[in-house]
């Protein structure tokens, strides 16, 4: 999967980025390259899911989607 991100400069020093297609998905990093790792595993955080805590019925089937 491939994400856009957006990098802004902090104003005290560093940078943060956000990714607009998962919303709340931001981070930071002192370096360009932090900042990348950071994002990330806050794409991945956000984007994993405890299927766990879900209301699975009997009729119901869990699938994996790539994209």
């Amino acid at each position: 999967m491939i994400l856009n991100a957006v990098i802004h400069q902090a104003e005290e020093g560093g940078y943060w980025g956000e990714i607009p297609a998962i919303k709340g998905c931001v981070s930071q990093g002192e370096t360009v390259e932090e900042l990348m790792d950071n994002l990330k595993e806050a794409a991945e955080g956000c984007l994993s899911v405890d299927i766990g805590n879900l209301q699975i019925e009997k009729d119901d089937r869990i699938v994996e989607l790539s994209v």
